[in-house]
């Protein structure tokens, strides 16, 4: 499914233009612009799955966030924006054959690290209030608590359960059990999972940060039904391998000026790992 068709650029002189018409006043930075005609990109053609290849400081988490800000699409974490981002988005256009479905959204690497950290920072208070809970029960256990007024009902509850209730299960009933813990692949993994529904463009930056090379290839199933059989339309920026082979993915490389449009086997940091493979062969051929 193809909700996002064509999106354009401003060109370099609309953008030298614009900027000599402020030249007169100090800015730290007028980023977004003067950052991808380095590359001489104007334009992206776009298909159900397309990905952005480059090294750091190619401009592909900024054509990303380009495209976020212009389409209005939800997003969990701040980003590095400047007063001119919307001067800039205002010189984009772009083509949809329909409307971009609600849901739609851009998914960072500072989205899934938030969602780890405040994982462990809900388990790290379950496990608090869990101590003071244990305390609470064997105080209670071992008290004679007598009601002298309806004020004191909370606390005669609590003296009931203890006496009644196992230490565990007093603490279930008075606590929710602990949010799972998964190593930092496995949050990553349900936070992919979790965010990305049917009938949505999805903009992915990095996704692969934090996933194993056998998450990665979790990953590159999973988004490759879900734009062959749910209607996804997916543009990524990646190094992954995995995930720049996917089957029909259009790969833009931004190292290339102009980028260029190339087959995954043809991209330097995928011949640089073949290369290396091909030269530890025999090793791999010894059971190593």
């Amino acid at each position: 499914m193809i909700y996002l068709s064509r999106f354009t650029f401003p060109h370099v002189e609309r953008e030298y233009d614009f900027l000599m018409s402020i030249k007169r006043t100090c800015y730290d930075t007028f980023y977004p612009f003067q950052v991808l005609p380095r590359h001489q990109l104007r334009m992206l053609d776009l298909e159900p799955v397309t990905i952005l290849y480059g090294g750091n400081g190619s401009g592909k988490t900024t054509v990303l966030n380009i495209i976020a800000e212009k389409l209005g699409l939800t997003r969990d974490t701040p980003y590095n924006r400047s007063d001119f981002f919307e001067d800039y988005t205002g010189m984009c256009d772009f083509e949809a054959p329909g409307r971009i479905p609600k849901g739609s959204r851009i998914i960072t690497s500072d989205d899934v690290f938030d969602f780890i950290l405040n994982l462990r920072s809900l388990n790290d208070g379950i496990e608090r209030k869990r101590g003071e809970l244990f305390e609470e029960y064997l105080e209670n256990k071992y008290s004679h608590f007598q009601m002298k007024s309806l004020e004191d009902y909370e606390q005669l509850k609590k003296s009931y359960m203890a006496h009644t209730k196992t230490q565990s299960k007093y603490i279930r009933n008075n606590l929710m059990d602990n949010v799972r813990e998964h190593s930092n692949g496995e949050s990553a993994w349900i936070y992919f999972t979790e965010k990305i529904k049917e009938n949505g463009l999805y903009l992915l930056d990095e996704p692969e940060n934090s996933l194993s090379p056998l998450k990665q290839q979790e990953l590159m199933k999973f988004l490759e039904e879900s734009a062959r059989f749910f209607e996804c339309q997916f543009i990524i920026s990646t190094h992954s391998p995995f995930l720049l082979g996917m089957r029909g993915a259009k790969i833009y490389d931004m190292d290339e000026e102009p980028v260029d449009v190339k087959r995954w086997t043809e991209l330097e940091g995928i011949r640089a790992y073949f290369d290396f493979f091909k030269r530890h062969e025999d090793e791999f051929g010894r059971g190593y």
